[in-house]
């Protein structure tokens, strides 16, 4: 029967688990709660404003602190600090059924939100309210992934709803000046990475302005920037091309 003193004993309150078993064990660190993913996502950097102690436990709601043998064993070190950011980045987060509802909820909104402002109505170019992509997501049962970031989600609705509903990512449009050398060869190049070409004036330089997927934004800066060896540019005259007003189902 163990008995435990002072010495072995800690008792915590207001706090948010990160468990990860190893070598056969069980360890838990003592966190603060939201600290975790902020941590997790890069947002925090100081170990003490996630950890609430730097002790390792075998159970923490018990305030069981883990043997310091059974640290070296399993880790390979006696390293605190170093075991501590172990756990934090690769344990796993215990939160009650309450709280894990009350996340998915949000993250739920949150994914709506960002596809709501990065996607239009292709036929009208009006985008769509908040609201209406929750409901949407609701028809098609989406269910969110805990473990993976709201963008990443967000792109894979707008995939799932496409199925569905006339919904696409609206258009970026750019303004392109490249040499008049390389005009007409980089045009063609660059034609199946433009959605639309909206106009091209050709006089000492060529100059387009065209739409284009946000997705290919990258390819397209990368290709001008090494074709023309830094003497074309890109500018992005607007993020999203919109019309006025909000798109509604009937």
């Amino acid at each position: 029967m163990s008995i435990f003193t002072p010495t072995n004993q800690i008792r915590l309150t207001n706090v948010a688990v990160v468990r990860m078993k190893k070598g056969g064990k069980r360890f838990e660190i003592a966190c603060y709660k939201n600290k975790v993913m902020s941590w997790r996502s890069g947002a925090e950097k100081d170990l003490d404003e996630v950890l609430q102690t730097s002790s390792v436990f075998i159970n923490v709601s018990k305030g069981q602190v883990a043997k310091k043998e059974d640290l070296s064993k399993a880790f390979g070190t006696e390293d605190l600090t170093e075991i501590c950011k172990q756990i934090l980045s690769k344990g796993e987060l215990q939160v009650s059924d309450k709280e894990r509802h009350s996340q998915l909820e949000q993250m739920f909104r949150d994914i709506a939100t960002i596809v709501a402002e990065k996607c239009v109505n292709p036929e009208t170019k009006r985008p769509y309210t908040v609201n209406l992509i929750e409901r949407a997501m609701k028809d098609i049962h989406y269910s969110v992934k805990a473990n993976k970031n709201t963008k990443q989600q967000a792109l894979e609705v707008i995939r799932q709803l496409k199925e569905s509903m006339q919904i696409q990512r609206a258009h970026m449009r750019l303004r392109f000046l490249l040499p008049a050398k390389e005009g007409k060869r980089l045009k063609e190049k660059l034609k199946p990475l433009l959605k639309v070409i909206e106009s091209e004036d050709f006089d000492e330089q060529l100059e387009m302005v065209c739409l284009i997927d946000p997705g290919c934004f990258r390819e397209i800066d990368e290709l001008i920037r090494c074709e023309t060896k830094g003497k074309g540019s890109v500018e992005v005259l607007s993020l999203k091309d919109v019309e006025e007003g909000e798109e509604k189902l009937e």
